[in-house]
Parts: structure tokens; C-alpha cells; sequence
């Protein structure tokens, strides 16, 4: 659950995702935020993937995102479960679009001593 105030940049932007069964799958790269003039900003969904980086970083962040493969995964805000340390999810990853990058490698991963830790 969500509640009281927090910093958005701080508490959530940048910050590990976790699925429902605390499984990691992805970093929360930038936000939806919708709201026009007059009206109170509201985030409306958590964007992941390289695809954003340039949005963020400039030519760093899109060469980083053309070598990560561009994809882009909307996680409505609706989807959060709460936010502490990671930002922990309502759903499993796969059903959200989320993990394919992690899944990708993990064969490679696995073999680099210490990583079952």
C-alpha cells in the first residue's frame, strides 16, 4: 500500500523493480505524469526500458538505448504495490512485459562466480 507524501525523484525514479513474487525486473527509467494548466500532476504510469534513456540522457542515453534495444514497457501506476527500498509490483514481470533483458542473459549471468547470491 501507498500512503502519505513521498519524493517522487527519490522514492521511485532510478529504483529496482520487483514483481509480486520479488522477482527483479527492471529499473524504473522516467514516469508518466499527466495534468494540465490549473490541474494537480498526477503520475499515471512507470516507463522502463532503454527505449526512454535518450529521453533522459541525451545522445549518451539513446547510443545506450540503440545498444540495449529501444524497448519500451509502460507499467500503469495502478500496478504499483508499494514503494520501500525497491518498488515491489502487483502482477508477475512477464505479465507486465518486464524481465525479457534479465531472462536474455541469465544463462550467461549464472556462470559468473558468486551470482546465485
Amino acid at each position: 500500500m501507498i500512503r502519505g507524501e513521498f519524493d517522487i525523484g527519490l522514492h521511485v525514479l532510478d529504483h529496482q523493480l520487483l514483481d509480486k513474487n520479488g522477482r527483479r525486473c527492471g529499473n524504473v527509467d522516467d514516469l508518466a505524469i499527466e495534468g494540465g494548466p490549473g490541474e494537480t500532476p498526477e503520475v499515471v504510469a512507470l516507463l522502463v526500458g532503454p527505449g526512454y534513456w535518450g529521453e533522459r540522457a541525451g545522445w549518451i542515453g539513446r547510443l545506450a538505448g540503440w545498444i540495449g534495444g529501444g524497448a519500451k514497457v509502460r507499467v500503469e501506476w495502478s500496478e504499483v504495490a508499494e514503494i520501500d527500498s525497491a518498488v515491489e509490483l502487483k502482477e508477475e514481470a512477464p505479465k507486465l512485459g518486464l524481465g525479457r533483458g534479465d531472462d536474455r542473459f541469465r544463462h550467461y549471468l549464472e556462470r559468473i562466480p558468486g551470482a546465485g547470491k
